[in-house]
């Protein structure tokens, strides 16, 4: 199976499309070495999360890593930042530039296609059947795809990032009451800085499920992983740091999941 799905009661569903860590060993020759440490990863997410039976979310999560396929990227692989650096549905670069693959080995057409077809379609199969089921049982549903990414990468932003970055699609996943009512969640805690649709506005995943009018909501958090783990290798997870930080995500989750109860009824 190349994803876990997690079935639960409420009308939650979390996806963390790049917590995968595995390379199937018939492609780790194509790789540069490095690669095979999967550097990249959101790093310890759905240990972060870990109170997602207690909210009775549903989760959706990943085997292979985002070296292999990028599940938030889009099935054409158009670029979700136009005119930024953009990783793709099949990324060859590192968050560094350097190159992915040795030289000649990257994945030609039927390899990309392969790979969309065995990886990336089953995952989007079962994430929209979920949130359909979700939507009949409750009359909406919130989708929350959680990210986190190292604070300075220069090839991909410029300076630091705030540590949670909010992402509803500049308003066209979520509706502006519960985009308000996760940033207010935030707010509540100013050792932690925080923006609403600021660098990363979304990927594929929220901007493609959300559709408020349909009573779909989806919003994206990438958060900084210094809030809970060290950024260099071997990437430890911090207890100390993450302990102060899960009450937040906790918050933001629940006012989000509020906002939409208020709205529904």
């Amino acid at each position: 199976m190349t994803f876990t799905l997690d079935t639960g009661t409420a009308p939650l569903l979390v996806s963390m499309p790049h917590i995968g860590t595995e390379i199937p060993p018939e492609l780790h020759g194509s790789y540069v070495p490095r690669a095979l440490a999967v550097e990249d990863t959101d790093w310890h997410l759905a240990r972060l999360y870990d109170q997602l039976g207690r909210l009775g979310a549903s989760v959706i999560r990943p085997r292979y890593s985002r070296y292999l396929i990028d599940l938030n990227r889009p099935p054409d692989d158009a670029p979700m930042y136009p005119g930024a650096s953009n990783t793709e549905l099949c990324p060859t670069r590192f968050f560094t530039g350097d190159a992915l693959y040795v030289a000649g080995r990257e994945p030609d057409v039927q390899e990309r296609e392969r790979r969309r077809e065995h990886y990336w379609r089953p995952y989007h199969d079962a994430l929209g059947a979920e949130l359909a089921r979700i939507q009949a049982q409750h009359g909406y549903a919130l989708l929350w795809d959680a990210h986190s990414i190292r604070s300075e990468i220069p090839w991909l932003f410029e300076g630091v990032l705030p540590g949670l970055n909010i992402g509803t699609a500049n308003g066209a996943s979520a509706d502006t009451r519960v985009a308000a009512a996760v940033a207010g969640a935030a707010a509540k805690y100013p050792q932690v800085s925080h923006v609403l649709n600021g660098r990363f506005k979304g990927g594929y995943i929220t901007r493609h499920y959300g559709n408020p009018s349909q009573n779909v909501h989806a919003v994206q958090l990438e958060m900084c992983q210094c809030l809970y783990m060290s950024e260099q290798p071997p990437y430890a997870y911090n207890e100390a740091l993450a302990s102060q930080v899960q009450p937040v995500i906790g918050d933001m989750m629940g006012a989000a999941l509020a906002a939409c109860e208020a709205m529904y009824g």
